[in-house]
């Protein structure tokens, strides 16, 4: 019996623990709303992002300026906007009731660029020379043509490297002329009138001269 006393007794205070912490939880809660107008000539500001600092919720004010957000008593709430200087607004902790009203003015934040200073050619003729010399990026077609080029072509078959198919491509015909030449000798290229034809065209060709 002295058991279940205890039990009750325990889950009695465990509930008074839960109702004062809500009690005390729903009394610090505060209903912040007002209107946010512009401090020269008291016009709404739409638009307005209201954030409680530190916390992830924030609310926006209408067309009218006007704004309604909860917090808690000590948040501070911060006021931004594109053209004004951002303002902080702390919620007093001996704040008495749960609503919160204030009209907040912002002032606006007037940002200097620097000077720029625009000048024109010293004489129609030089602006002409300039005009007629510029030169103008080429365009696709331009570098779609020179990339086709054969002169440019024939360097990069020469100075690139085989990518994956080629190099296996080659691999694979190496193995298979050794295969086929298997225990005899290769024929040589020396009595070939083709590979003779081919050695004088790139000699004439010039490509075994040295390309310093």
């Amino acid at each position: 019996m002295k058991k279940f006393l205890w039990i009750g007794s325990l889950l009695l205070c465990f509930h008074s623990v839960v109702f004062a912490q809500r009690h005390t939880a729903r009394d610090t809660v505060v209903e912040f709303s007002g209107v946010v107008l512009t401090a020269d000539s008291l016009q709404a500001i739409p638009g307005v992002s209201i954030t409680v600092k530190g916390q992830d919720r924030g609310t926006l004010s209408n067309e009218q300026g006007v704004f309604d957000i909860v917090a808690y008593r000590g948040d501070t709430i911060h006021f931004s906007a594109i053209g004004f200087r951002p303002k902080d607004v702390r919620i007093p902790l001996d704040l008495k009731g749960n609503h919160f009203s204030m009209i907040q003015l912002m002032v606006a934040d007037t940002i200097y660029l620097p000077e720029t200073i625009i000048r024109p050619y010293p004489s129609p003729e030089e602006f002409a020379r300039e005009f007629v010399n510029y030169k103008f990026p080429d365009d696709k077609y331009e570098i779609a043509r020179k990339n086709t080029e054969a002169a440019k072509l024939r360097i990069l078959a020469l100075t690139l490297p085989p990518d994956a198919t080629e190099a296996t491509q080659l691999y694979l015909n190496q193995q298979a002329q050794r295969i086929s030449y298997a225990g005899q000798l290769p024929p040589q290229n020396i009595f070939n009138p083709l590979a003779w034809a081919q050695f004088i065209q790139a000699w004439k060709n010039g490509d075994f001269k040295r390309k310093d």
